[in-house]
């Protein structure tokens, strides 16, 4: 009988849809391993933006992790939306336990804008979980809220990996999606640098993006690949989930996590 590889998803809920919980589950089942979840927040979130959002009890979140952990287990960890300093710093304590490769999405805003991270956890997540990541992947926004570094052309990449990797985790992938032009990330570990390059598509529904590249990278881990190669296979298959992106309601829509399930039924038929 077959046993997926089991990654766990620490993050809050996304009502709508697109992104956190729900981004992440959908991204684990599209690449054929079994994801398992512990919920961090509840939004109130649509396509127009975040309503409304609730913290869970450090207790309750505690308790969901080392339930799935010490009677199911796990081949790889991802990280989302932890608003607060206590969320942040328990969850770094519960992963400072297992040993598993994690990745840390370190959330600040929401696609539209709306913050997602209260300002007094932001040197907990310095301080206490970026030096458990094995891989963590700030956009340009997040970059500038915990490093100060401001990045306004690839030529300033690494100079921005540089300081996200000063602050312990063994892997930076700096994502240069905000640019103007071709879309470009950067992976390193301070010594070896992947530059991921994808055109720029001309679809305006990317909810999601940034939960459900953190969710591929954890996926591809856990099915066994390095980081550079599991990085890269996230990044074609979120290539593939923006040019499927489609609208719901009257704002930003969400990518198509069941872009290759479709592609194949076409095919079929």
């Amino acid at each position: 009988m077959h046993i997926p590889p089991r990654v766990l998803t620490v993050a809050g809920s996304d009502s709508g849809g697109g992104a956190g919980i729900q981004a992440d589950l959908k991204t684990m089942l599209a690449l054929g391993v079994h994801g398992m979840s512990v919920l961090t927040a509840v939004t109130a979130q649509n396509s127009l933006g975040v309503q409304g959002a609730w913290d869970l009890p450090v207790e309750a979140v505690r308790a969901q992790y080392r339930s799935v952990v010490d009677d199911i287990g796990v081949q790889a960890v991802k990280t989302g939306m932890l608003s607060s300093a206590a969320l942040v710093e328990t969850v770094a304590e519960l992963l400072a336990t297992t040993d598993a490769p994690t990745v840390v999405d370190p959330v600040g805003v929401s696609k539209h804008g709306d913050a997602l991270l209260a300002s007094d956890a932001l040197d907990s997540v310095r301080t206490r979980l970026l030096p458990v990541a094995t891989v963590a992947t700030p956009n340009l926004d997040e970059v500038a809220q915990l490093t100060g570094v401001h990045v306004t052309r690839p030529e300033d990449l690494p100079e921005a990996a540089g300081a996200v990797l000063a602050l312990g985790p063994r892997w930076a992938l700096i994502k240069g999606g905000h640019l103007e032009g071709e879309a470009v990330d950067l992976l390193t570990d301070g010594t070896e640098e992947h530059w991921l390059r994808a055109p720029r598509l001309d679809n305006r529904h990317t909810h999601g993006t940034g939960c459900t590249l953190a969710s591929a990278v954890a996926s591809h881990l856990a099915l066994g690949h390095d980081v550079p190669a599991a990085v890269r296979a996230a990044k074609d298959y979120v290539t593939g989930a923006i040019a499927a992106g489609f609208p719901l309601g009257a704002g930003i829509g969400p990518v198509d996590h069941g872009w290759r399930f479709r592609r194949a039924g076409a095919q079929e038929v």
